[in-house]
């Protein structure tokens, strides 16, 4: 028996040189919980449950919440998932009378205590709350527990089909195969000759979105200017952590680092410019987001976000990316701000 250190060389993987993982040999990891949470709100986030049944109207809002760990590892190939993840999401729904009018609208929450690998096989448990519990509140979460929770288990599965065919993953286990080499012909070997004729100039950037909207609110343009450069201000909206310098140059990260940049330009009550991305994009892209204030009359003023460069695809292939993000901007931002301050229309 060989001693400690001395094993025989032929069973021993050696680091390459070039420090390529070559098939996938060695033990490697992906960090896979930004990506759920980008999944997950892809798959969860303004489902129609019922429009119009009974004359009940349900659809989910916004995934408020993921919690917990998620990460594959690949060996020689083989696909080994690991999460456990708990959310909660938001919805609401209404109930309207015979003749069209509302009788009461309300608010709840779908709670996922625990989504696991060790469970893949088994739906998770769903609980489902209404805010008003009354008769008619009652009425519209039964509806929910009936059709909604078969429409949210359905997408849930999506989720876990996804982590066992390795994720973000995924790219690393797709093996290249090698292409074989065929004589060259005569016309080949005058091809190969001649000059390659120079690519035509692309107009404009393919592959990306330009964002706009307009958006009104009851307040001065600094306290709106304010808002969005406080970071426990930007907590208390969004509920969630956030890091916000107010210098140009400085550096920002939000939704608990999902979002993250550099200012460009700050001029106060004015115009914020900021260099922008979600971590799922691409590396190196970015966009270039511009907020610009107007207050046509005191206490109330126009902001117009322009957002350009959007990529129509993140790093995993998904391709709602710019329509992800401008309901974003719409219902985590601009929404809660009138929400929480109250500076509705």
């Amino acid at each position: 028996m060989a001693k400690y250190g001395e094993g025989d060389k032929r069973w021993i993987v050696e680091d390459r040189p070039d420090g390529a993982n070559v098939h996938n040999w060695h033990w490697a990891e992906t960090n896979c919980l930004q990506w759920s949470r980008t999944l997950l709100s892809q798959l969860l986030q303004d489902l129609p449950i019922l429009s119009g049944e009974s004359n009940i109207f349900i659809r989910t809002k916004t995934l408020e919440r993921l919690d917990g760990e998620a990460y594959v590892n690949v060996r020689k190939g083989k696909v080994i998932p690991g999460y456990e993840l708990s959310l909660t999401l938001s919805w609401e729904g209404e109930a309207r009378g015979a003749d069209g009018s509302s009788l009461l609208k309300v608010d709840g929450t779908v709670e996922i205590p625990y989504i696991a690998d060790e469970n893949a096989d088994e739906d998770p448990e769903v609980k489902i709350t209404v805010k008003d519990d009354g008769p008619i509140g009652n009425t519209l979460k039964e509806a929910f527990v009936s059709k909604g929770k078969p429409i949210v288990l359905e997408k849930i599965r999506i989720f876990v089909d996804r982590m066992a065919k390795g994720g973000p993953a995924k790219d690393e286990l797709e093996v290249k195969k090698p292409v074989k080499s065929q004589p060259a012909s005569a016309a080949t070997t005058a091809a190969v000759a001649a000059p390659a004729p120079k690519p035509k100039k692309e107009e404009g950037k393919k592959g990306f979105k330009t964002i706009t909207m307009t958006e009104k609110f009851n307040c001065r343009a600094k306290d709106l200017f304010e808002i969005l450069m406080d970071e426990n201000r930007w907590k208390g909206f969004t509920q969630s952590n956030a890091r916000i310098s107010k210098e140009v140059g400085g550096q920002f990260t939000l939704f608990d680092g999902a979002v993250s940049g550099v200012n460009v330009e700050l001029e106060e009550g004015k115009q914020i410019v900021q260099k922008w991305r979600f971590g799922s994009w691409a590396d190196g892209i970015h966009s270039m987001v511009k907020l610009t204030f107007d207050e046509p009359e005191a206490g109330f003023t126009t902001v117009r976000l322009m957002q350009t460069d959007v990529p129509e695809e993140d790093r995993y292939g998904n391709s709602t990316v710019v329509e992800n993000t401008e309901r974003g901007w719409k219902e985590l931002i601009f929404h809660k701000i009138r929400a929480v301050f109250g500076f509705g229309i």
